[in-house]
Protein backbone atom coordinates (compact mmCIF):
# COMPACT_ATOMS: atom_id res chain seq x y z
CA UNK A 1 0.00 0.00 0.00
CA UNK A 2 1.61 3.51 -0.80
CA UNK A 3 1.11 5.81 2.00
CA UNK A 4 -0.78 8.89 0.73
CA UNK A 5 -0.03 10.91 4.17
CA UNK A 6 2.21 11.68 7.35
CA UNK A 7 -0.27 13.23 9.48
CA UNK A 8 0.78 13.78 12.89
CA UNK A 9 1.03 17.24 14.74
CA UNK A 10 2.93 17.81 17.84
CA UNK A 11 1.19 20.58 19.90
CA UNK A 12 -2.28 20.41 18.17
CA UNK A 13 -5.31 18.35 19.21
CA UNK A 14 -6.29 15.42 17.28
CA UNK A 15 -9.69 14.43 15.91
CA UNK A 16 -11.15 11.18 17.92
CA UNK A 17 -11.34 8.75 15.52
CA UNK A 18 -8.76 10.28 13.09
CA UNK A 19 -5.08 9.59 14.67
CA UNK A 20 -3.11 12.39 14.16
CA UNK A 21 -4.97 14.75 12.34
CA UNK A 22 -5.23 18.67 13.56
CA UNK A 23 -8.57 20.07 14.52
CA UNK A 24 -11.41 19.80 16.94
CA UNK A 25 -14.03 17.27 15.27
CA UNK A 26 -17.13 19.00 13.32
CA UNK A 27 -14.75 22.48 13.11
CA UNK A 28 -13.22 23.31 9.87
CA UNK A 29 -9.78 24.24 10.01
CA UNK A 30 -8.12 27.35 10.24
CA UNK A 31 -5.02 28.81 9.05
CA UNK A 32 -3.24 27.06 12.74
CA UNK A 33 -4.21 23.74 11.98
CA UNK A 34 -3.33 24.65 8.20
CA UNK A 35 0.43 25.22 9.14
CA UNK A 36 0.34 22.42 11.53
CA UNK A 37 -0.44 20.32 9.03
CA UNK A 38 2.14 21.43 6.73
CA UNK A 39 4.77 21.58 8.96
CA UNK A 40 4.79 17.78 9.87
CA UNK A 41 5.03 16.83 6.08
CA UNK A 42 8.17 15.77 5.35
CA UNK A 43 10.40 14.82 2.43
CA UNK A 44 9.90 11.30 1.26
CA UNK A 45 11.53 11.07 -2.52
CA UNK A 46 13.77 13.32 -4.50
CA UNK A 47 11.80 15.46 -6.63
CA UNK A 48 15.35 16.76 -8.10
CA UNK A 49 16.53 12.94 -8.64
CA UNK A 50 13.62 11.48 -9.87
CA UNK A 51 11.88 14.19 -12.14
CA UNK A 52 14.13 17.14 -12.98
CA UNK A 53 17.21 14.84 -13.60
CA UNK A 54 14.90 13.33 -16.64
CA UNK A 55 13.31 16.57 -17.74
CA UNK A 56 17.36 17.76 -18.12
CA UNK A 57 18.18 14.35 -20.10
CA UNK A 58 15.09 15.09 -22.43
CA UNK A 59 16.47 18.73 -23.19
CA UNK A 60 18.41 17.95 -26.35
CA UNK A 61 14.85 16.30 -27.58
CA UNK A 62 12.21 18.72 -26.44
CA UNK A 63 12.19 22.46 -25.82
CA UNK A 64 11.90 22.85 -22.02
CA UNK A 65 10.79 25.85 -20.38
CA UNK A 66 10.03 27.11 -16.22
CA UNK A 67 6.63 28.48 -16.11
CA UNK A 68 6.59 28.71 -12.42
CA UNK A 69 8.15 28.13 -9.13
CA UNK A 70 6.16 26.98 -5.58
CA UNK A 71 6.33 30.03 -3.07
CA UNK A 72 7.22 27.26 -0.48
CA UNK A 73 10.51 26.91 -2.04
CA UNK A 74 11.09 28.47 -5.54
CA UNK A 75 14.16 26.89 -6.01
CA UNK A 76 13.49 23.70 -4.58
CA UNK A 77 10.07 23.40 -6.62
CA UNK A 78 10.50 24.62 -10.03
CA UNK A 79 7.72 23.71 -12.12
CA UNK A 80 8.58 22.82 -15.93
CA UNK A 81 6.18 22.19 -19.37
CA UNK A 82 8.60 20.56 -22.16
CA UNK A 83 6.96 21.17 -25.93
CA UNK A 84 8.10 20.26 -29.33
CA UNK A 85 10.82 21.74 -30.14
CA UNK A 86 10.06 22.62 -34.05
CA UNK A 87 6.48 22.79 -34.07
CA UNK A 88 4.06 22.79 -36.86
CA UNK A 89 1.70 25.70 -36.97
CA UNK A 90 -1.09 23.63 -38.85
CA UNK A 91 -0.91 20.52 -36.37
CA UNK A 92 -3.27 20.26 -33.41
CA UNK A 93 -1.63 20.55 -29.86
CA UNK A 94 -2.17 17.70 -27.38
CA UNK A 95 -1.52 18.71 -23.93
CA UNK A 96 -0.73 16.13 -21.03
CA UNK A 97 -0.71 16.59 -17.74
CA UNK A 98 0.73 14.40 -14.54
CA UNK A 99 1.30 15.07 -10.94
CA UNK A 100 -1.88 16.81 -10.24
CA UNK A 101 -1.75 15.03 -7.09
CA UNK A 102 1.65 14.87 -6.40
CA UNK A 103 1.60 11.16 -4.48
CA UNK A 104 0.14 9.84 -7.68
CA UNK A 105 3.55 8.50 -8.74
CA UNK A 106 2.18 7.31 -12.26
CA UNK A 107 0.80 10.07 -13.31
CA UNK A 108 4.39 12.15 -13.34
CA UNK A 109 6.37 8.80 -14.42
CA UNK A 110 4.30 7.80 -17.46
CA UNK A 111 4.03 11.50 -18.83
CA UNK A 112 8.07 11.17 -18.21
CA UNK A 113 8.28 7.71 -20.26
CA UNK A 114 5.67 8.69 -23.04
CA UNK A 115 8.10 11.85 -23.71
CA UNK A 116 11.16 9.11 -23.67
CA UNK A 117 9.88 6.65 -25.75
CA UNK A 118 6.66 7.22 -27.66
CA UNK A 119 6.29 10.95 -27.93
CA UNK A 120 8.56 11.73 -31.38
CA UNK A 121 6.97 9.01 -33.45
CA UNK A 122 3.55 11.12 -32.88
CA UNK A 123 5.29 14.97 -33.50
CA UNK A 124 4.59 14.27 -37.16
CA UNK A 125 1.07 14.47 -36.60
CA UNK A 126 0.72 16.50 -32.87
CA UNK A 127 2.56 19.31 -31.28
CA UNK A 128 3.02 18.32 -27.95
CA UNK A 129 2.77 20.74 -24.28
CA UNK A 130 3.76 18.41 -21.38
CA UNK A 131 3.66 19.14 -17.85
CA UNK A 132 5.23 16.35 -16.15
CA UNK A 133 4.65 16.84 -12.57
CA UNK A 134 2.35 20.04 -11.40
CA UNK A 135 2.39 19.31 -7.93
CA UNK A 136 6.23 18.91 -7.22
CA UNK A 137 5.85 19.40 -3.42
CA UNK A 138 2.90 17.10 -3.10
CA UNK A 139 5.43 14.93 -5.15
CA UNK A 140 8.59 14.99 -2.84
CA UNK A 141 6.03 14.91 0.51
CA UNK A 142 3.74 12.18 -0.91
CA UNK A 143 0.86 14.24 -0.55
CA UNK A 144 -2.63 14.59 -2.01
CA UNK A 145 -2.74 18.03 -0.90
CA UNK A 146 -0.65 21.25 -1.72
CA UNK A 147 1.40 23.06 0.82
CA UNK A 148 -1.50 25.51 2.05
CA UNK A 149 -3.83 21.92 2.19
CA UNK A 150 -5.69 22.86 -1.25
CA UNK A 151 -6.83 19.89 -3.26
CA UNK A 152 -4.94 21.16 -6.75
CA UNK A 153 -7.98 19.26 -8.51
CA UNK A 154 -10.34 21.44 -7.48
CA UNK A 155 -8.71 24.82 -8.49
CA UNK A 156 -8.09 24.84 -12.14
CA UNK A 157 -9.97 28.09 -12.04
CA UNK A 158 -9.65 31.54 -12.84
CA UNK A 159 -7.84 33.22 -9.55
CA UNK A 160 -7.38 30.20 -8.18
CA UNK A 161 -5.56 30.30 -4.57
CA UNK A 162 -3.60 27.50 -5.74
CA UNK A 163 -0.31 28.17 -6.93
CA UNK A 164 0.09 24.85 -9.17
CA UNK A 165 -2.90 25.74 -10.84
CA UNK A 166 -2.46 29.29 -11.11
CA UNK A 167 0.70 28.90 -12.84
CA UNK A 168 -0.21 26.60 -15.41
CA UNK A 169 -3.26 28.22 -16.77
CA UNK A 170 -1.01 31.50 -17.35
CA UNK A 171 1.15 29.61 -19.26
CA UNK A 172 -1.53 27.71 -21.17
CA UNK A 173 -3.32 30.77 -22.37
CA UNK A 174 -1.64 31.56 -25.41
CA UNK A 175 -1.78 27.85 -26.47
CA UNK A 176 -5.41 27.21 -25.97
CA UNK A 177 -6.76 27.47 -29.95
CA UNK A 178 -4.49 24.79 -30.98
CA UNK A 179 -5.05 22.55 -27.95
CA UNK A 180 -7.38 19.36 -29.28
CA UNK A 181 -6.68 17.16 -26.61
CA UNK A 182 -5.95 17.46 -23.25
CA UNK A 183 -4.95 13.73 -21.29
CA UNK A 184 -4.77 14.23 -17.24
CA UNK A 185 -2.82 11.28 -15.58
CA UNK A 186 -3.46 9.97 -12.26
CA UNK A 187 -4.27 7.12 -9.96
CA UNK A 188 -6.30 6.22 -7.25
CA UNK A 189 -4.58 4.31 -4.33
CA UNK A 190 -6.01 2.20 -1.24
CA UNK A 191 -4.78 5.61 0.94
CA UNK A 192 -7.41 7.76 -0.66
CA UNK A 193 -10.02 5.84 1.50
CA UNK A 194 -7.73 5.14 4.55
CA UNK A 195 -6.28 8.65 5.15
CA UNK A 196 -7.68 10.95 2.61
CA UNK A 197 -11.17 11.16 3.27
CA UNK A 198 -10.27 11.22 6.78
CA UNK A 199 -8.07 14.03 6.66
CA UNK A 200 -10.39 15.76 4.25
CA UNK A 201 -13.25 15.31 6.75
CA UNK A 202 -11.38 16.72 9.44
CA UNK A 203 -10.00 19.64 7.68
CA UNK A 204 -13.85 20.59 6.37
CA UNK A 205 -14.90 19.63 9.83
CA UNK A 206 -17.18 16.98 8.25
CA UNK A 207 -17.73 13.30 9.15
CA UNK A 208 -15.71 10.81 6.75
CA UNK A 209 -18.17 9.20 4.46
CA UNK A 210 -16.78 5.78 3.25
CA UNK A 211 -16.58 5.14 -0.34
CA UNK A 212 -15.24 2.06 -2.30
CA UNK A 213 -11.77 2.12 -4.15
CA UNK A 214 -12.48 0.81 -7.39
CA UNK A 215 -9.60 -1.89 -8.77
CA UNK A 216 -8.36 -1.30 -11.90
CA UNK A 217 -8.02 1.02 -14.10
CA UNK A 218 -11.10 3.77 -15.28
CA UNK A 219 -11.28 6.76 -17.09
CA UNK A 220 -13.04 10.03 -16.07
CA UNK A 221 -15.09 11.69 -18.57
CA UNK A 222 -16.54 15.18 -19.39
CA UNK A 223 -20.12 14.92 -18.28
CA UNK A 224 -20.38 17.64 -21.05
CA UNK A 225 -18.48 16.81 -23.39
CA UNK A 226 -17.94 12.70 -22.83
CA UNK A 227 -16.49 11.66 -26.60
CA UNK A 228 -17.75 8.42 -25.67
CA UNK A 229 -15.58 6.66 -28.42
CA UNK A 230 -12.51 8.34 -28.06
CA UNK A 231 -12.88 6.78 -24.27
CA UNK A 232 -13.82 3.36 -25.60
CA UNK A 233 -10.56 3.17 -27.56
CA UNK A 234 -8.81 4.31 -24.62
CA UNK A 235 -9.87 1.59 -22.50
CA UNK A 236 -9.63 -1.18 -25.33
CA UNK A 237 -5.81 -0.17 -25.54
CA UNK A 238 -5.19 -0.58 -21.67
CA UNK A 239 -6.98 -3.51 -21.78
CA UNK A 240 -3.55 -4.84 -23.11
CA UNK A 241 -1.65 -3.73 -20.26
CA UNK A 242 -3.73 -4.03 -17.04
CA UNK A 243 -7.84 -4.62 -16.06
CA UNK A 244 -10.20 -1.96 -16.02
CA UNK A 245 -12.08 -1.40 -13.07
CA UNK A 246 -15.58 -2.72 -12.82
CA UNK A 247 -18.73 -0.88 -11.54
CA UNK A 248 -20.00 -2.18 -8.15
CA UNK A 249 -23.23 -3.32 -7.17
CA UNK A 250 -24.90 -0.12 -7.89
CA UNK A 251 -23.56 -0.04 -11.63
CA UNK A 252 -21.20 3.03 -9.75
CA UNK A 253 -17.15 3.82 -9.82
CA UNK A 254 -16.36 6.30 -7.11
CA UNK A 255 -19.99 7.05 -6.52
CA UNK A 256 -21.17 7.60 -10.57
CA UNK A 257 -22.98 5.74 -13.00
CA UNK A 258 -20.99 4.51 -15.49
CA UNK A 259 -21.36 5.63 -19.30
CA UNK A 260 -19.63 2.32 -20.76
CA UNK A 261 -16.92 -0.15 -19.35
CA UNK A 262 -14.14 1.61 -17.35
CA UNK A 263 -15.66 5.01 -17.57
CA UNK A 264 -17.65 7.34 -15.51
CA UNK A 265 -18.52 10.94 -16.18
CA UNK A 266 -18.07 14.18 -14.54
CA UNK A 267 -18.49 17.89 -14.94
CA UNK A 268 -15.40 18.50 -15.05
CA UNK A 269 -14.86 22.31 -15.62
CA UNK A 270 -18.28 22.90 -12.94
CA UNK A 271 -15.68 20.86 -10.17
CA UNK A 272 -12.54 23.14 -11.24
CA UNK A 273 -10.63 19.53 -12.45
CA UNK A 274 -7.87 20.30 -14.77
CA UNK A 275 -8.98 18.09 -17.19
CA UNK A 276 -11.48 21.49 -17.27
CA UNK A 277 -9.28 23.74 -18.10
CA UNK A 278 -8.78 24.24 -21.56
CA UNK A 279 -12.52 23.61 -23.09
CA UNK A 280 -10.83 21.20 -25.70
CA UNK A 281 -12.83 18.90 -28.12
CA UNK A 282 -11.34 15.49 -26.78
CA UNK A 283 -10.47 15.19 -22.96
CA UNK A 284 -9.86 12.39 -20.34
CA UNK A 285 -8.69 11.87 -16.66
CA UNK A 286 -6.87 8.61 -16.18
CA UNK A 287 -7.02 6.78 -13.24
CA UNK A 288 -4.87 3.31 -12.20
CA UNK A 289 -4.63 1.39 -9.31
CA UNK A 290 -1.42 0.50 -8.30
CA UNK A 291 -2.43 -1.30 -4.85
CA UNK A 292 -4.14 -3.78 -6.69
CA UNK A 293 -2.67 -7.41 -6.48
CA UNK A 294 -2.61 -7.75 -9.98
CA UNK A 295 -1.10 -4.21 -10.65
CA UNK A 296 2.84 -2.86 -9.89
CA UNK A 297 4.29 0.37 -10.84
CA UNK A 298 6.01 -0.36 -14.16
CA UNK A 299 2.53 -2.23 -15.11
CA UNK A 300 0.70 1.11 -13.82
CA UNK A 301 3.84 3.75 -15.76
CA UNK A 302 2.93 1.70 -18.92
CA UNK A 303 -0.94 1.91 -18.54
CA UNK A 304 -0.65 5.46 -18.77
CA UNK A 305 1.63 5.69 -21.96
CA UNK A 306 -0.91 3.20 -23.69
CA UNK A 307 -3.64 5.38 -22.60
CA UNK A 308 -2.19 8.59 -24.09
CA UNK A 309 -0.91 5.91 -27.49
CA UNK A 310 -4.56 5.16 -27.24
CA UNK A 311 -5.82 8.04 -27.65
CA UNK A 312 -3.94 9.44 -30.40
CA UNK A 313 -4.42 6.67 -32.29
CA UNK A 314 -7.84 7.01 -32.22
CA UNK A 315 -7.24 10.53 -33.70
CA UNK A 316 -5.25 9.40 -36.54
CA UNK A 317 -7.96 6.86 -37.46
CA UNK A 318 -11.01 9.76 -37.65
CA UNK A 319 -8.48 12.26 -39.46
CA UNK A 320 -6.35 10.86 -41.62
CA UNK A 321 -5.24 13.65 -42.98
CA UNK A 322 -3.42 14.84 -39.80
Amino acid sequence: MKKAYSIGVPGVPGVPGVPGVPGVPGVAWGDRERAGWRQQAVLQRSYGDQVLTRIDRLRARFSVEQYGGLPIDPQSYPMFVLTTRESNSIAPSILITGGVHGYETSGVQGALAFLEGYAEHYQQWFNFIVAPCISPWGYATINRWNPSAIDPNRFFVAESPAPECAALIAFLQPHLPAILVHIDLHETTDTDESEYRSALAARNGEHDMPESIPDGFYLVADSDNPVNAFQRAIIDRVHNVTHIAPADCNGEIIGVTTSQEGVTDYPVKQLGLCAGMTGCRYTTTTEVYPDSERSADAICNAAQVAAICGGLDYLLDQFPRL
